[in-house]
């Protein structure tokens, strides 16, 4: 009985150095495919990195440095960002500012533009000094608003969709002048917006879960922030208008801690079906 408590206590205690000293150190490149019906001309590459809140436990500035090298080699034509920039309320972190962030995030290139969207730790940190710092280096900042993509072949925008939690999200607003006849990439922070979509989406970009951060086999996350369910933490989602997927994203919230569940960035590949 003895043996059996301490080989209980022993994988117990190896769990939580796992998870809360070395896995959210990690960081991992997702790669994704999408072929879509919708999309005409050649494939484009479209990279993300979400839920940075540097200055988090193991989200130094030089874990920043390798997300920007990270998304910069894969050569991507489009960047987004979608949201929650900075630590904000996380037990140990540091408080770096929002321009010393851009600062880092302005080395990121991409031909069709680097955009972003804000988070709700942006917000109740400083939403408009971080999307200022943002557009001073050069990165476009969609709060509920789009704009098209100049360079392609077919009459594509990008959407910014703001955040749901801080009751920032107007999905309306930002379809409001856009052409019926285009096709659109959404980037939103909060999958919870992600049912207000309309079909002629493509694709649609969100962070904020986290994944859940810890992930049990065989059952997943046990919470996720906001109104989202469980069933949209992590991945593509399977009851939506448009095909959506939530990363994992970088940084941690409430406790520095992720289990089955490493920080990654995502590089997708979008491309028409009748591309091999």
């Amino acid at each position: 009985m003895k043996r059996s408590r301490l080989i209980v206590w022993g994988t117990l205690l190896a769990i939580a150095a796992w998870g809360f000293g070395f896995e959210p150190g990690w960081l991992q490149q997702r790669q994704l495919a999408l072929n879509s019906a919708d999309w005409q001309g050649p494939a484009i590459t479209i990279a993300v990195a979400s839920d940075l809140h540097v200055g988090a436990p193991h989200v130094s500035m030089s874990m920043l440095r390798r997300v920007v090298a990270d998304l910069n080699s894969a050569k991507p034509d489009l960047i987004l960002l979608p949201g929650d920039f900075v630590h904000h309320g996380l037990i140990n972190g540091e408080s770096i500012s929002p321009e010393a962030i851009a600062a880092e995030l302005g080395a990121l290139k991409a031909p069709l533009g680097v955009y972003a969207t804000l988070g709700n730790h942006d917000w109740w940190f400083d939403g408009e000094r971080m999307s200022k710092a943002l557009e001073a280096v050069g990165i476009r900042v969609l709060e509920n608003s789009a704009l098209p993509l100049d360079g392609l072949t077919q009459k594509i925008w990008l959407v910014g969709i703001g955040d749901d939690m801080t009751g920032h999200a107007n999905a309306p607003k930002a379809l409001a002048n856009i052409p019926d006849d285009a096709r659109l990439i959404v980037m939103l922070h909060d999958p919870a917006n992600a049912p207000e979509l309309p079909r002629q989406s493509i694709v649609a970009l969100a962070g904020h879960t986290h994944g859940g951060q810890v992930r049990l086999p065989l059952i997943g996350a046990l919470i996720t922030p906001g109104r989202s369910p469980l069933r949209h933490s992590l991945g593509w989602l399977p009851d939506v208008p448009v095909p959506t997927y939530v990363s994992a994203g970088i940084g941690t919230s409430i406790l520095p801690v992720r289990f089955n569940c490493p920080p990654e960035t995502l590089v997708l590949r979008l491309r028409g079906k009748d591309i091999s």
